[in-house]
């Protein structure tokens, strides 16, 4: 049994958004048979830890990720409990991670959940540079780097960030191990409290909608996809769009409401809606790492219809025909393969969920840690 600290420098609990359920999962079964404790901001609602204890050791002020207090007391923690792995979540509290293993010989890991500055850097923030040099040093100087994709890994290794040997591939994970069974109970109680018919197609577009990358796809889906779907005489379907932080000037897509577009907000229970619709639709073009909603997505049952840039990170391999990629930007052509899959059921591969698979990613890695 190993004993592990992990530094997460944000609120994770409870996980709504991808990024917040890809560290609590993470923790969750690297618990199962560890002994792990977790440091975290004091605004995180512990209840929801599974496996592991959480420590509320951050305040939210930004000067945490600069304070040198902390890892004093991080240093005690350490020597309280016995620990011999350390992990920081993201670059960013990096720092911390090299000082504990300097002074007290620990392993340590950083969890990369995609290449922070080169995001940055799509997203115009003009101060990308001095992250990419903190971020490489941060790779270099760890026992070991977890990167989400393999597409990570090749940017890492050959910009030199990190030495392929000590990256090591932790892809973002499902709790499930095969097709779930209650995918038409979902679709029935769906359709009913949306008043959708019965014979309508189901097209679901999530995700944050404050995020500038997931507001331009919006953008585009009402304005480019749309319009060409309403001139397809013979289909007949909805869109379903969930997330919080819907810019005021969209005004709850009301303007919409006649032309098959629905606007749910913020879903509490958002697997419902994975598992009831019919066709996941992607068309992101910005922003980094994976695309968490497209793994979960196909691990619920749906085909997934994306833009190339949206796909990034997929291990297509594992997915058989659940995943249609189009070139960025091109409306006709994801038109064109939402009404050509409007009609067909395909299962997802039973390698999808192998591959997947939270419980299988954390034991490939358990070799790594004391």
């Amino acid at each position: 049994m190993a004993k592990i600290l992990d530094i997460i420098p944000y609120k994770i609990l409870p996980a709504r958004m991808g990024g917040q359920k890809g560290i609590a999962n993470f923790c969750k079964y690297l618990g199962q048979g560890n002994e792990l404790t977790t440091i975290s901001v004091d605004d995180n609602d512990a209840t929801h830890a599974e496996n592991y204890e959480l420590i509320p050791l951050f305040t939210k002020k930004r000067s945490r990720y600069l304070n040198p207090f902390y890892v004093f007391r991080i240093k005690k923690i350490i020597k309280d409990k016995n620990i011999r792995n350390i992990i920081t979540e993201h670059p960013y509290m990096s720092w911390m991670g090299w000082y504990q293993k300097k002074v007290t010989g620990i392993n340590w890991f950083v969890h990369s959940h995609n290449i922070e500055f080169e995001r940055f850097r799509t997203l115009q923030k003009p101060w990308y540079k001095l992250l990419k040099l903190y971020e490489a040093w941060a790779y270099r100087n760890a026992d070991k780097v977890f990167f989400k994709t393999k597409e990570d890994i090749d940017f890492a290794v050959q910009n030199k960030m990190v030495k392929k040997e000590n990256a090591v591939l932790v892809p973002f994970g499902i709790e499930i191990k095969e097709m779930p069974s209650d995918r038409l109970l979902h679709k029935k109680n769906i359709y009913s409290q949306f008043n959708i018919p019965d014979n309508d197609c189901l097209l679901f577009f999530n995700g944050a909608l404050d995020y500038q990358p997931n507001t331009d796809a919006l953008s585009f889906i009402l304005n480019e996809i749309n319009p060409l779907l309403l001139k397809e005489e013979t289909l007949k379907y909805k869109i379903l769009v969930c997330g919080r932080g819907l810019p005021s000037s969209f005004n709850d897509l009301k303007g919409y409401s006649d032309r098959n577009v629905i606007y749910a907000g913020f879903v509490d229970d958002i697997v419902a809606c994975f598992k009831a619709a019919d066709i996941f639709i992607n068309p992101v073009v910005a922003g980094g790492g994976v695309k968490t909603k497209i793994v979960e997505a196909m691990a619920y049952g749906e085909t997934v219809i994306s833009c190339k840039t949206g796909a990034a990170g997929i291990d297509l391999s594992s997915c058989g025909k659940k995943i249609i990629i189009v070139d960025d930007n091109d409306a006709i052509a994801f038109t064109k393969s939402i009404v050509e899959n409007t009609k067909k059921n395909i299962d997802t591969p039973l390698s999808y969920y192998e591959n997947y698979y939270w419980g299988n990613i954390i034991e490939k890695i358990l070799p790594l840690f004391k």
